[in-house]
């Protein structure tokens, strides 16, 4: 979720990164589960199947029936939610849960979903992934009507929104307040009667409906559906809300109706690769894309060797595609601890080899070609190149199975700002040389979407949000465009004084 703090720009979306972190972070995952005996523990499995959708921080609110219970911890699902008590501490049959990646300014467990309030309609609890495009235009807003906020999130707005809406019946207000919002989110709620579902107008971030035991649950993705044993029902489309009640599922259009445009990037590296997001197989997809990195991209070498894990699909379908051989010249290490401390640059050029370690066997004396998913600052991949040649390798090539990123994203992805994104500033011979590798390659937008079996990318109106590639992006960028009119009247401002 967007968060601002000390750590940022009053006025950005935009939260400050370490420069030398070089990982993609998609900004949250949700599950939610009505009817169902023991609802928490169920939704702490399927929490654990979006562990990889949020890693700082997860949360679970239950229903009993009476009152609402949550509990919020900093840290990952597992040890959060452990113990033979977890039903008495969040006893009911109907809970919603939330994982969530933060970034430094908006750290803490103030900002840990879910979120509840008490209404005049009831209690209301809500988990929300995504970004708001117009949160701080909207927060400023309710501040200065008198809103009091409890946290930095732009989950807390929705909240407000709700609460101050006039309506009489609680999905009305729910209507009432998502018809404010700009941006892309999947949004899961219950409230003392009923559970909600809602996805943005154009489908960016992904929601699932699915069946226990005849009983609904919702959740970001369809591996935690294979995490409780649940059956996959369908899609949650783009801009619709389902309310779940005692009486079935109830599916409701608040927004105008538009084209769907679901980001790409769950594709490229967000989704795990068990899970269908869209009707599609994001393994086969990812696969796809290795065997046109292929056709595209191909070079004379002796293996293909991918950057683990993410990296993998698409390593397989290069050498299927090209006929040479696959093999794991670059082991990662899964049990690396998220809070090591880097004191020195020194050690910080070592971080790497935490996480992945050269297998020499595969490398040494060998023409490799590396696959990765895609290419951000490009810090981490030099520092592979690096090892990679260290262990031996004669020639190294490195290959992203994503187009070059060139635009930040504001939609729930962790991205750096334009000015740091290595394709934004370098060519392609340029990135080469940075990068230290023998040749550079990535597969092209049309090569995407041919792997998504998608089509030509149409110009007019592109089946995905794929902006980060393209700079063409689906929504207003309100809080940005502010921004932007305020730097730019402070610049002819300095200008003015100055001269």
């Amino acid at each position: 979720m967007t968060s601002f703090g000390q750590s940022t720009d009053r006025f950005s979306s935009k939260p400050w990164r370490d420069p030398e972190d070089d990982t993609l972070r998609l900004e949250c995952g949700v599950f939610g589960v009505y009817g169902v005996r023991d609802a928490a523990a169920v939704t702490a499995l399927g929490l654990h199947a979006l562990q990889h959708r949020g890693q700082e921080a997860c949360g679970i609110a239950a229903f009993d029936g009476q009152r609402f219970h949550t509990e919020r911890h900093m840290g990952h699902v597992g040890d959060a939610f452990t113990g033979n008590d977890l039903v008495q501490r969040l006893p009911g049959n109907m809970a919603i849960g939330h994982t969530r990646y933060s970034t430094a300014g908006g750290s803490g467990i103030r900002n840990v979903q879910p979120m509840f309030a008490d209404l005049e309609t009831g209690g209301v609890a809500i988990a929300h992934n995504g970004n708001l495009t117009n949160f701080l235009t909207l927060r400023e807003r309710l501040v200065q009507e008198g809103a009091i906020f409890q946290s930095t999130s732009d989950s807390e707005v929705i909240l407000h929104l709700i609460a101050r809406s006039r309506k009489a019946r609680i999905v009305d207000r729910f209507i009432d307040a998502v018809g404010q919002i700009e941006g892309g989110y999947a949004i899961v709620a219950i409230t003392n009667k009923k559970m909600i579902g809602l996805r943005d107008p154009l489908g960016i971030r992904p929601l699932v409906l699915g069946d226990l035991d005849g009983q609904p649950i919702l959740a970001s993705e369809t591996c935690a559906l294979d995490m409780i044993g649940a059956r996959f029902v369908r899609d949650v489309e783009h801009g619709e809300m389902v309310v779940i009640s005692e009486t079935g599922v109830k599916s409701l259009r608040p927004f105008q109706n538009v084209a769907a445009r679901p980001c790409v990037f769950e594709y490229v590296y967000f989704a795990r690769p068990d899970s269908v997001v869209n009707g599609r197989s994001v393994y086969d997809v990812r696969k796809r894309m290795g065997q046109r990195l292929a056709i595209e991209t191909g070079v004379e070498a002796d293996v293909v060797v991918p950057v683990p894990d993410s990296g993998v699909p698409a390593a397989i379908g290069f050498a299927q595609q090209s006929g040479l051989p696959f093999d794991l010249g670059i082991i990662r290490n899964h049990y690396v601890g998220r809070t090591f401390i880097q004191p020195t640059q020194g050690v910080r050029e070592l971080g790497v080899r935490m996480k992945h370690s050269p297998n020499r066997a595969v490398l040494e004396g060998k023409r490799v070609i590396l696959i990765d998913d895609s290419i951000v600052r490009g810090t981490t991949s030099l520092k592979i190149v690096r090892m990679v040649r260290e262990a031996g390798a004669k020639e190294v090539h490195l290959r992203s199975a994503s187009p070059p990123i060139k635009w930040p994203d504001f939609y729930g992805i962790d991205m750096p700002e334009r000015d740091q994104l290595l394709a934004a500033n370098k060519s392609l011979e340029e990135m080469a040389r940075f990068l230290e590798v023998d040749s550079l390659g990535f597969l092209s937008v049309d090569g995407l979407y041919q792997a998504l079996e998608a089509g030509p990318r149409d110009p007019a109106q592109p089946q995905f949000t794929d902006h980060y590639f393209t700079g063409d992006y689906p929504t207003r960028l309100t809080d940005r465009e502010i921004a932007e009119g305020r730097n730019d009247q402070a610049e002819k401002q300095l200008s003015l004084l100055s001269a």
